[in-house]
């Protein structure tokens, strides 16, 4: 196995999620990824603390196949970005603005590096290996701390005028609804994100809502999304309730994506993504009640193959497909 993997090319791929790091070496050529390694963002610290261990990471993973075969650096971060400069301009989960990250980690690490967002590294990863692959027109969907987007169009992503497309999160379903970290209001990240999902939770809890997750509602850390997803599933009616309008928030955003778009997939990921059918279920009816038949009837809307790992498989991709034109 060593020795096969000195033989071969790779990249680097580095995923930055407002609550998880995830490094890891994909093959040059394509191909499941290796020496992955996670780690806690823990964003408080500030950005030089998280770059440190990013670089860390990364070392770590290269050592392990040899330096000279690394090709490079694909790191996929929250945006929006400036990508030319590889500066991080803004990111509300992390609480960062205007930090050169790529100047930071190549200072510590010395090889070429490309900076993307990374739901256009989710995206370009399930179009590359994952769930949507192949696809002429395919649209990502991550839903974790916050909710991104990545647009990806004829094999390439799709970035827009200032590298801010596929914001999918901050589309509104309501436009004096709930307000959002971005600063708006009615954002579908400030219903269906994990951080929403759980404060919808304990807002309905606090008002008298009968519900096994009442027991945790005394610690503020006791009610997280994960909780609301695992009590939907035990039957929890309450959950079940809070699960069903997450679902149909995403539902009415994903219409909106197909009239836009009318996508070959839509592919979702994420933590909330793990609850299922819980969650695909009521989505799908949603769309099918509100998207013209014929754009509905041509789009997948499926889960995310590579659940854990899509982020730094795209990050590898979207390197190789800027750096030499292709995967």
């Amino acid at each position: 196995m060593a020795e096969r993997r000195a033989r071969t090319r790779w990249i680097a791929g580095v995923d930055i999620g407002g609550t998880n790091l995830r490094v890891g070496l994909v093959p040059f050529a394509g191909g499941p990824p290796v020496a992955v390694s996670s780690a806690p963002t823990r964003p408080a610290r500030g950005p030089s603390a998280v770059v440190e261990e990013v670089a860390s990471m990364l070392r770590a993973a290269i050592a392990e196949v040899g330096r000279t075969n690394v090709a490079g650096v694909g790191i996929g971060a929250p945006g929006p970005l400036d990508r030319s400069r590889g500066v991080v301009l803004e990111t509300p989960n992390l609480g960062w603005r205007d930090v050169p990250l790529v100047d930071m980690i190549a200072g510590r690490i010395g090889l070429p590096i490309v900076l993307d967002n990374d739901a256009n590294c989710f995206a370009f990863g399930e179009w590359w290996l994952g769930a949507g692959r192949g696809a002429e027109r395919l649209i990502g969907m991550t839903l974790g701390t916050g909710i991104g987007g990545g647009i990806i169009l004829g094999g390439a992503p799709y970035r827009g005028a200032s590298d801010a497309a596929g914001e999918v999160g901050h589309m509104s379903v309501d436009y004096s609804g709930r307000r959002c970290a971005c600063g708006s209001r009615g954002c579908v990240e400030a219903y269906a994100s994990g951080s929403a999902i759980a404060a919808r939770a304990a807002e309905g809890i606090a008002r008298g809502a009968n519900s096994t997750l009442a027991a945790a509602a005394g610690d503020p850390a006791g009610i997280t999304a994960e909780a609301v997803c695992r009590a939907a599933a035990a039957g929890d009616r309450y959950a079940m309730l809070i699960v069903d309008e997450t679902a149909r928030v995403i539902g009415v955003a994903v219409s909106d994506l197909i009239h836009l778009l009318n996508p070959d997939v839509i592919v979702i990921g994420g933590g909330v993504a793990g609850a299922g059918e819980l969650l695909f279920a009521p989505l799908r009816d949603e769309v099918e009640q509100r998207a013209f038949r014929s754009a509905a009837r041509a789009c997948r809307i499926v889960p995310s193959e590579l659940p854990a790992t899509a982020g730094l498989v795209g990050a590898a991709g979207v390197f190789r497909h800027t750096v030499h034109g292709n995967v």
